[in-house]
């Protein structure tokens, strides 16, 4: 019964860490990347398609993504997804493929993606003690019913806290890593 939720917390936690690195992929720092497009979405035969099976898409240079889509047909489609995703970027069509030039980032949009990042690790950091007090609940609901000894209780609580702390120490070498990319690029 601990063991499991020793196992659910760690699990919680790292679906957590997970979501912040999705996160922070998405914040583009002038450098081009594929997984910029990865949350486009266009309608294909009625669904939902993700732009990566619809087209290759392929670094240019360090400031300009290539979208070669299989489907010549879809081009207008895609370009309009790429301008409505609200990622600041502004595709050309030169017939075959589309062509995404990125913005240069200028010191205020620096500091506000920052800010941004910066949201983004503190809500991880208030989800993963979220999923802390919970734990130490059950834990403590465990110990009201006397299924655990008080020193169990308190064993299992420290090693709670320690899998957090790990977690958060984690996030917050993330977030300097991120801050350094935005800044210095």
């Amino acid at each position: 019964m601990i063991n499991d939720i020793k196992k659910d917390t760690e699990k919680r936690m790292d679906k957590c860490l997970e979501s912040l690195k999705i996160n922070m992929k998405k914040v583009h720092t002038g450098r081009a990347s594929p997984s910029m497009l990865d949350g486009i979405m266009i309608e294909y035969y009625g669904t939902l398609t993700p732009i990566r099976q619809l087209a290759n898409i392929i670094i240019e240079d360090p400031r300009t993504l290539r979208v070669n889509i299989f489907d010549r047909s879809l081009s207008p489609l895609v370009k309009k997804a790429i301008i409505s995703s609200n990622l600041g970027l502004n595709p050309n069509s030169d017939g075959h493929d589309i062509r995404i030039p990125l913005p240069t980032l200028t010191e205020e949009r620096r500091k506000n993606l920052v800010k941004f990042v910066r949201g983004e690790a503190e809500s991880c950091r208030v989800s993963l003690r979220n999923i802390r007090r919970d734990s130490n609940d059950k834990i403590k609901e465990l110990l009201k019913h006397k299924a655990i000894s008080e020193d169990e209780e308190h064993r299992m609580q420290e090693e709670i806290q320690k899998i957090t702390n790990k977690k958060i120490k984690y996030i917050d070498s993330e977030l300097v890593n991120k801050e350094k990319e935005l800044m210095d690029f």
